[in-house]
């Protein structure tokens, strides 16, 4: 199964998560793929079968630049990804309150527009209370890639 991991990060953190991620469906047996600044043209070449979005939260619960301009072309061109599966890390801050988390919210409603199925409640990594985001998220993932082969 081809995987897509879209990331937006501020400081690195998703990233690396993703980076993490990446490892660990290809070490399950997925065909996974990232690029951190990918353009929809080459995820749409890619041909996906499924998705997997980690991304920080910045200001007022918006995405990092990075992945803003990935997420308004995929937005405004609506690919018909309709019926795959996906799921969604966020990391945050929940010192921020109704922020928290606030872009991977941004990707679950894109993915509810375009009609891709959440296989798993998203992930929050919460900055506030681990300094190991991968490793806190590799039970997470085992269970995605299990969502995925099931």
């Amino acid at each position: 199964m081809k995987v897509v991991i879209l990331s937006g990060s501020v400081y690195g953190t998703a990233e690396e998560v993703a980076r993490h991620a990446d490892r660990l469906l290809k070490a399950a047996g997925l065909d996974a793929w990232h690029n951190p600044r990918a353009s929809l043209e080459e995820i749409l070449a890619f041909a996906p079968q499924a998705f997997l979005a980690v991304t920080s939260t910045t200001g007022m619960g918006e995405l990092p630049d990075s992945l803003q301009p990935l997420y308004f072309a995929i937005r405004d061109r609506c690919p018909a990804w309709n019926g795959l599966p996906g799921a969604v890390i966020g990391l945050g801050d929940s010192s921020y309150g109704d922020t928290y988390c606030g872009g991977g919210e941004l990707v679950r409603e894109l993915f509810a527009e375009l009609g891709i199925r959440e296989v798993q409640d998203m992930l929050r990594l919460d900055a506030s209370e681990t300094v190991t985001p991968e490793t806190d998220a590799e039970p997470w993932l085992a269970d995605f890639v299990q969502a995925l082969k099931g």
